[in-house]
């Protein structure tokens, strides 16, 4: 089931209404076809792209959504700012973020954004009905760590610094940052002791996910995101 096909019919009372979006069609199906055969879970409608997950909601398709998987790394944007925008439109849906690595700074950014908690890739089936039936309780589910990370930014408020660009890698985010400061691809590898090779195709990763055109558009949006400094 994609965006915009109709959601099953002949759901229970009480039944978790789950869409999975996500951009791996294997990890999707498979996710799907594990919640599927869940007692009271079931997979209202799935999503590929940032750009799907839109026309999902738009449409009457998933109806009443209980819990959103949510991938962070889309391939034509952020799930950090697909989190925050269904959440504004759809208040009472709990997203629950899947990540590679709990440590990723995106998952502290989505959990800012409104996300109730991460759920790593490599989880057991157990632990995966643990957290979509936690979430859709209203319950959080977070490491210590990233508690620590979402609390000091909530206590410190707007004092607090906001990450740039959260749908990058911390080590995209690094030679972003210095190209933002000026340097060609060999003086980032050389920085960094990378093969110059590595630094152009990071380079060109970061240009794909953020959607800019060329080199001088990066340095200019970097920049205003406050990279580029000393270094």
């Amino acid at each position: 089931m994609t965006a915009g096909q109709p959601a099953p019919r002949g759901q229970e009372p009480g039944t978790i209404r789950v869409v999975v979006i996500d951009d791996h069609p294997v990890f999707r199906m498979g996710m799907t076809a594990l919640l599927n055969s869940l007692p009271g879970i079931t997979v209202t409608g799935q999503a590929s792209s940032v750009a799907d997950a839109r026309e999902l909601f738009a449409s009457p398709g998933p109806g009443s959504v209980d819990v959103v998987l949510m991938d962070l790394d889309l391939g034509d944007g952020s799930g950090v700012d697909l989190t925050r925008e269904l959440l504004q439109q759809h208040p009472g849906i709990n997203v629950l973020v899947v990540t590679m690595h709990e440590d990723d700074d995106a998952v502290v950014a989505s959990v800012r954004a409104g996300a109730r908690g991460f759920l790593v890739k490599s989880a057991p089936p157990d632990s995966v009905e643990r957290a979509v039936r936690a979430v859709a309780a209203g319950e959080l589910i977070l490491s210590p760590s990233v508690t620590a990370q979402a609390l000091s930014y909530v206590m410190g408020g707007q004092r607090a610094a906001r990450l740039p660009f959260p749908q990058l890698t911390p080590r995209e985010r690094e030679v972003l940052d210095l190209v933002a400061y000026g340097l060609d691809n060999t003086a980032i590898a050389s920085r960094l002791s990378l093969n110059p090779k590595t630094v152009r195709n990071t380079v060109a990763t970061v240009l794909a996910k953020l959607s800019m055109r060329d080199r001088s558009e990066a340095i200019v949006r970097a920049r205003a995101e406050g990279l580029g400094g000393d270094i």
